[in-house]
């Protein structure tokens, strides 16, 4: 039998999530090797010298790349439809790296408002000590992105659907906006996966993952991840990368390659379980609204339809009776569990207002739609009749 030159030449998701990345060593084992080690050893001064230059290709040091690390790196960019990735530490090891090594003092970054916390951080606080200057908008009116361009926008920023609202923002009209600007569009698609909408195949010029949250899926460890052109990957990030070390561990893209493999069935999972949760709090008189992406009467339904191949893993329900609600709906809730971590196979639950977003002002919570009865809800893959009548009895609570 023989095999072709690249069996994975339009594979579908599900095949790359498996198969994509993988090299192996003379051992010819089946799993992805895991090389734990921080350093590398050379036959010869000449080929030490030859690997530091980049004359040779060839690993020199773990902080600037490892081969259970670039598996990893290669298998999303396939994912992805990239041309290339760069694993880091963290999601917010990526963010941060995604903004901070694309920009310089004096220039100027534009962000969507609705952004998680420590993205926030980066933008209002971080930027400004190192004289970036920025804006903050609505990222649902495009006339806010077309008004905060200035002759130094050098980057736009944003998540969709945000967290923990569900809201979503039109990638090809930002898209061109901010490339008419001159500006790269960096977009945080952790919500969604790299299953359910791929940015790049509406204008961006970057997109970031942290890696904790869907693509290992099962509570074990941290990763992050930029994907994006080899220009840009191989340009301004790469000394930005080597030498601030937002390094991933060979260990966590060992875990992480094995979360891929089952990214797909646990996400189809994950989607069925939210969209029957959605319905069920929908249709109880202590809840106000429910927002979820595959829902109809998603204020976000129609641009929902044109980037999103499903609603996603994620619900947010807003309770009239405020804290006191949703205090009592967490508290009642026996499967799933507080916390603020998401896209695992356990169902999880948290409130915004109190701990994701606490360090945002009463304010801007209430710009943003985080009331104190916003409850968010991560689905994971229990069995939906368990998962319905956990909620539904906590629901009862928090009407009582």
């Amino acid at each position: 039998m023989t095999h072709p030159e690249n069996p994975l030449a339009g594979a579908d998701a599900e095949t790359l999530l498996v198969h994509g990345g993988q090299t192996r060593s003379p051992h010819g084992e089946t799993a992805e090797a895991l090389y734990l080690t921080s350093g590398y050893v050379y036959d010869s001064a000449e080929l030490a010298e030859a690997r530091f230059k980049g004359e040779q290709p060839g690993y020199v040091y773990s902080r600037y790349g490892n081969p259970t690390v670039s598996m990893f790196e290669n298998r999303m960019a396939a994912m992805e439809g990239a041309q290339g990735a760069r694993a880091t530490a963290s999601g917010m090891a990526a963010v941060n790296a995604a903004i901070l090594g694309l920009v310089k003092a004096g220039d100027h970054v534009v962000a969507s408002r609705a952004l998680f916390g420590s993205c926030l951080f980066i933008i209002e606080t971080l930027l400004p000590r190192f004289g970036v200057e920025t804006t903050l908008v609505e990222g649902g009116d495009l006339e806010e992105w077309r008004a905060a361009v200035r002759e130094n926008t050098k980057l736009f920023f944003l998540e969709t659907p945000s967290n923990p609202t569900l809201r979503l923002i039109d990638l090809k009209a930002v898209a061109d906006i901010a490339h008419d600007a001159g500006a790269l569009l960096v977009v945080d698609n952790v919500f969604a996966t790299p299953l359910l909408q791929k940015p790049m195949q509406h204008g961006a010029d970057i997109v970031v993952y942290s890696a904790t949250k869907h693509i290992d899926g099962q509570g074990r460890c941290l990763g992050g991840v930029i994907l994006g052109p080899t220009e840009v990957l191989d340009g301004q990030l790469k000394d930005f990368l080597r030498h601030t070390g937002p390094s991933l561990s060979p260990f966590n893209a060992w875990v992480l390659l094995k979360g891929l493999e089952t990214l797909p069935l646990r996400v189809e999972r994950q989607c069925a379980n939210a969209a029957a949760a959605a319905e069920l709090l929908a249709g109880d008189a202590g809840v106000s609204r429910v927002l979820y992406p595959g829902r109809a009467d998603h204020p976000d339904a129609d641009l929902v339809k044109q980037q999103m191949s499903g609603g996603g893993t994620m619900v947010a329900v807003d309770f009239k009776g405020g804290k006191r609600a949703a205090f009592a709906f967490l508290n009642a809730l026996r499967l799933i569990r507080i916390s603020n971590n998401l896209g695992d196979s356990k169902s999880l639950a948290t409130h915004p207002a109190t701990t994701t977003h606490q360090r945002l002002t009463p304010d801007l919570r209430a710009d943003l739609g985080i009331g104190d009865g916003l409850v968010r809800i991560s689905l994971g893959i229990e069995s939906g009749r368990d998962l319905a009548a956990d909620i539904a009895q906590a629901l009862a609570a928090a009407r009582g």
